[in-house]
């Protein structure tokens, strides 16, 4: 039975990642003609949006077969968005990879997405073979790429092929300078292999076994090179994918474990989940969680999901069936050690605006829709006002033209506003009694707030005994300390702090003499929801918050003679850069750069430069903000103005039947 590889395809935009999966599939006999970007027929960028503007906005699952017999290879292909403004679909398909090519241009060579996504494949030590395309092109030069992988993105690259000429020539044994690069590269991380490589024993199998072994390990990254349309050198990177990275063979028989990636809509508009197995099988009529029956199950094979009753580990399986399924959730035991988030959030946020007031509630809708493919617009409402979260200008342009084509909605944006977040000052507590003015409830919560190391996360704990009332009022209050978090003091994200809960009471199940259970004499979970909040909020009041910003570091090339001319604009703009670095006739500048001025140096850029400036940057860090603190309007029941809120919560309450 053939292995299954679930292999990546990731790139800056342009780099022709989506040209080399046609031609991968082309060879492959899946499709009989190669697709083009330009003319909108790729097997891929299915969508009517992405034809047209030429680019991958959702990732998209083919399937085909390397070699025949016992060294056959069944490879899953996901293709994934190059543009930044869509690393969140690229983030989701990281998790089910078992290993990845990373595409580079030989004319343009390392840029900022490369970057960004290398350095994730590293830290992740996902295995990875890098190919330079496009060397068909005017201004290709692999030597100089080659040079810029090795300075930019890692030292442990080997060059598996030299061009000449526009010929890709494969490396192998009868080279004593690729050999010997090889076993230079592989001997820093194996202390035997080293010795015989000083001792002048060491064969070129043996060297080809350890190559294998690194690979897999995320040590070493061979590099391959050719062109996705003409087709040159692709079968050497063909073969490399199939001998080079691993297969892991799950156990079918093994106990459940998948993830979801990718959530789309069937033409009746029911939800279709793309799941990657890991271990086990699933079949129709499978009941999974989150709560849903399997009705229909199908496997990714050639260009499309094929109906199978059953799908095993390794696989990729389309299910249908599952109405509260999300990107994110496992398919039943969730895979040790799993890294809920590679990139950083969005920093973007802008509210969408109907053109015709009637339509809100359809748009809230479509919204909603979209937010179960990309789980990173989170949508908030403020009255009749929405907003959603962003990575750049490309994805609102994206987000207008799916709701105008999908949707049939006309919207506009309002202008891009920074998302801040909130730290913890201190600690602080609050307590409240039940049936102690000013308490309503039929609950008693004391919570005490104190900052966390950053990167912690929420952590809520007990400083009661776990038996002092039932567990599901405690699961009330944790999840309301949750949610209550998204929304500090000014209005954002509370981060990095730990929660304990310091008092709890309830009243026991009570009814009067021969009657049913009354509600108004016993506690709810419902009070426990709704006391949390205020005592939340009091105690963040005690701790007090500090507003940060986020904060890009932003790496920038231009033109020596023009610096002066860039330096005033970085100052204006609260940019710190360090000294410049000559590089040729440009100047090289690193520094930190505040999140919000990115796009207006990115517009102000080509005119400081004559068009010749290069700007990467990416989020690195949220710091305290300078000047006005920004506030954020308030999507809940605003607990820090307790008159209201409790007018609020009572008359929904009241409403409830």
């Amino acid at each position: 039975m053939a292995r299954t590889l679930n292999l990546g395809i990731v790139a800056h935009v342009d780099a022709g990642k989506t040209s080399l999966t046609e031609r991968l599939l082309f060879d492959a006999g899946v499709i009989d003609r190669i697709g083009s970007v330009d003319e909108g027929t790729t097997q891929t960028d299915a969508g009517d949006l992405e034809r047209r503007r030429g680019i991958t906005i959702r990732s998209a699952v083919v399937s085909f077969g390397i070699g025949t017999g016992a060294d056959a290879v069944t490879v899953n292909l996901i293709d994934t968005p190059g543009h930044p403004d869509f690393i969140a679909e690229v983030e989701r398909v990281l998790g089910v990879l078992d290993g990845a090519v990373l595409v580079l241009s030989a004319v343009e060579g390392v840029q900022a997405q490369t970057r960004v996504l290398m350095r994730t494949l590293r830290r992740l030590r996902i295995p990875t073979l890098l190919f330079v395309n496009k060397i068909d092109r005017t201004g290709a030069d692999v030597d100089r790429v080659l040079d810029d992988v090795a300075r930019r993105l890692t030292p442990t690259a080997v060059a598996m092929a030299t061009v000449r000429d526009g010929e890709v020539l494969p490396q192998g044994p009868s080279d004593a300078a690729f050999t010997a690069r090889l076993a230079e590269v592989l001997a820093e991380h194996d202390d035997a292999l080293l010795a015989a490589y000083v001792d002048g024993a060491l064969p070129y199998g043996r060297l080809r076994r350890e190559l294998v072994a690194q690979v897999a390990r995320a040590q070493v990254y061979p590099v391959f090179a050719g062109s996705a349309i003409t087709g040159a050198g692709v079968e050497s990177l063909t073969s490399g994918i199939a001998q080079l990275l691993p297969a892991p063979e799950g156990d079918p028989d093994g106990p459940l474990s998948g993830t979801v990636f990718k959530i789309e809509r069937g033409p009746a508009g029911e939800k279709v989940a793309y799941a990657r197995l890991f271990s086990g099988t699933v079949r129709v009529r499978d009941r999974l969680e989150p709560g849903g029956k399997v009705t229909a199950l199908a496997a990714v094979d050639g260009g499309r999901p094929v109906p199978r009753p059953a799908v095993t580990a390794g696989q990729i399986a389309t299910l249908r069936g599952l109405p509260d399924i999300r990107v994110g959730d496992p398919i039943g035991t969730p895979r040790p050690g799993t890294v809920a988030r590679h990139f950083a959030p969005p920093t973007l946020e802008t509210v969408v605006v109907p053109s015709t007031p009637a339509d809100g509630g359809a748009l809230h809708a479509a919204l909603t829709l979209l937010a179960e493919q990309d789980p990173l617009i989170d949508l908030r409402r403020d009255g009749r006002e929405i907003a959603v979260s962003l990575y750049g200008e490309v994805q609102k342009e994206v987000v207008q033209a799916t709701l105008a084509e999908e949707f049939g909605l006309d919207v506009a944006f309002r202008g891009s506003t920074t998302i801040c977040v909130e730290r913890v000052d201190g600690v602080g507590a609050a307590v409240e009694v039940m049936k102690v003015e000013p308490n309503p409830f039929l609950a008693t919560v004391g919570l005490r707030v104190e900052p966390g190391p950053e990167g912690s996360g929420t952590v809520f704990r007990l400083g009661v005994e776990l038996g002092s009332m039932p567990y599901a009022f405690f699961v009330a209050v944790e999840e309301t300390v949750r949610e209550t978090l998204q929304q500090g003091l000014r209005g954002w994200h509370v981060l990095d702090c730990t929660v304990t809960m310091t008092h709890s009471g309830y009243a026991p199940r009570q009814s009067h003499a021969h009657a049913t259970f009354d509600k108004s004499m016993s506690s709810t979970a419902r009070d426990f929801r709704h006391l949390t909040p205020l005592v939340l909020m009091n105690a963040l009041q005690q701790a007090g918050t500090t507003v940060h910003e986020p904060v890009h570091r932003f790496h920038l090339e231009v033109p020596a003679d023009t610096y002066g001319a860039v330096l005033p604009a970085l100052s204006r703009l609260r940019a710190v850069p360090q000294a410049p670095l000559p590089h040729g006739t440009d100047y090289l500048l690193d520094g930190l750069l505040p999140a919000a001025s990115v796009h207006e140096l990115e517009q102000l850029l080509p005119a400081l430069t004559r068009g010749e400036g290069v700007l990467e940057s990416e989020f690195d860090h949220y710091e305290p903000v300078t000047g006005p603190v920004p506030r954020r309007p308030r999507t809940d029941d605003d607990p820090l103005h307790r008159k209201d809120y409790l007018l609020r919560v009572e008359r929904r309450v009241r409403s409830l039947p």
